[in-house]
């Protein structure tokens, strides 16, 4: 059984749990605004939205990448305000095949906070299954959830080269494209960092479907036994991957500012094309 995603059929099951926060966290890249208008138009009963700009992410500055990690104390507080409580279990959900959604889960993780998964399939699986849904916001009570531990799962610029050095292997989580350096459109560098592997969050998915353990064990049997770093463009994407291999025993880092982080310091060495 998945530790770390539930079906539509089991959360349904489990709506009427007293304990259960849901949380939408559908989002657009290249519509910002449309996530959250998505939410009003139609959500999971009982679901709080939770924005990746407004919520998960901090403000930019010239370093961090472009969804820096937000201030903890004021993310804990928006969770305060949504209901959330320390003992709650947590399921979020987004229409991207679980990209935004484990952006949530690798957060609340790093707080201390265990008891999160993702619905697997998203709000399109749960449509699909004609499963309810509403326009009705029901306004939550405070909860009282606190950051128990911060997790040393957490990367930063100054720590990479050193980790590189004890012999950590990079993840890239990024399309393959990407990685080669190919139609970059987003961040003013293209390429790699040097070293890197690239394991597309993608490759996760069975369609829209996260794929079974049996599955995600065999797509990253050569990583076993490796201290790991896995990165994207900002952050976002790459929590997958940490949560794909979490579900298989293997342990990783996240470098949250990723790519747009790393080229952001011109001195930073580039690799383009295939795999090393």
């Amino acid at each position: 059984m998945a530790k770390n995603w539930l079906s539509p059929q089991e959360l349904h099951a489990s709506l009427a749990d007293p304990s259960l926060r849901i949380f939408d966290v559908r989002f657009d890249l290249k519509r910002p605004e449309w996530g959250r208008a998505a939410y009003l138009e139609g959500h999971l009963p009982g679901a709080q939205f939770l924005d990746l700009d407004r919520d998960l992410s901090g403000p930019r500055s010239r370093h961090g990448g472009r969804h820096p990690l937000p201030d903890w104390g004021l993310f804990a507080e928006r969770l305060r305000q949504l209901g959330l409580g320390a003992m709650d279990r947590v399921v979020a959900y987004d229409s991207s095949g679980g990209m935004f959604a484990a952006r949530l889960w690798w957060m609340l993780r790093h707080l201390g906070h265990a008891r999160v998964q993702l619905l697997d399939g998203g709000f399109p699986r749960w449509q699909e299954l004609g499963l309810p849904v509403t326009a009705e916001i029901s306004p939550p009570a405070r909860g009282d959830f606190t950051p128990r531990a911060f997790a040393p799962d957490l990367v930063e610029i100054d720590q990479l080269e050193a980790l590189l050095r004890e012999g950590a292997q990079l993840i890239d989580a990024r399309s393959p494209d990407r990685y080669r350096g190919e139609n970059e459109t987003i961040d003013p560098v293209a390429g790699h960092i040097p070293s890197a592997l690239n394991f597309p969050h993608t490759d996760n998915l069975s369609g829209a479907r996260l794929k079974q353990p049996s599955e995600l064990g065999e797509l990253y049997r050569p990583l076993r036994g490796k201290q790991l770093v896995v990165y994207c463009g900002s952050g976002v994407s790459a929590a997958m991957d940490v949560l794909a291999l979490d579900e298989i025993g293997i342990a990783a880092k996240l470098y949250a500012g990723s790519w747009s982080d790393y080229v952001s310091y011109p001195d930073r060495p580039v690799a383009r094309g295939e795999q090393p």
